[in-house]
């Protein structure tokens, strides 16, 4: 019930940043986060050193997993990350924002990636 009520709160900051700046990205985050839980993606780091550069901003609408290792700095915005996953991504310089800075920062939408 409370991830529920994060989880709305969290489509309605989204919907909310569309409306305003009408930035495709926000429309395609609000879809992925209205899916059932079960249909979350689950990415782990290993993925994300892959699919990512050093210093990208990333959206993952799921949770972040600590399987594998990663070797440069990320932004991460994500609905969870596991207790191993934050650790590496901080050991590799990343750092972790919620979701209203990071519509705060980028209104657009412009540099931010959607991976999952």
């Amino acid at each position: 019930m409370f991830t529920n009520s994060l989880i709305q709160e969290n489509i309605w900051t989204i919907r909310g940043a569309f409306k305003k700046n009408k930035a495709p990205i926000w429309r395609a985050l609000e879809r992925e986060l209205s899916r059932p839980r079960k249909n979350r993606r689950e990415v782990n780091i290993s993925v994300l050193a892959d699919k990512t550069d050093d210093g990208q901003v990333v959206v993952v609408p799921g949770k972040v997993l600590g399987s594998g290792e990663i070797g440069h700095k990320l932004t991460v915005c994500a609905v969870t990350i596991s207790e191993s996953a934050a650790k590496k991504i901080r050991s590799s310089g990343g750092k972790f924002v919620s979701l209203s800075r990071l519509i705060e920062l980028y209104p657009d939408g412009k540099g931010v990636r959607v991976i999952g």
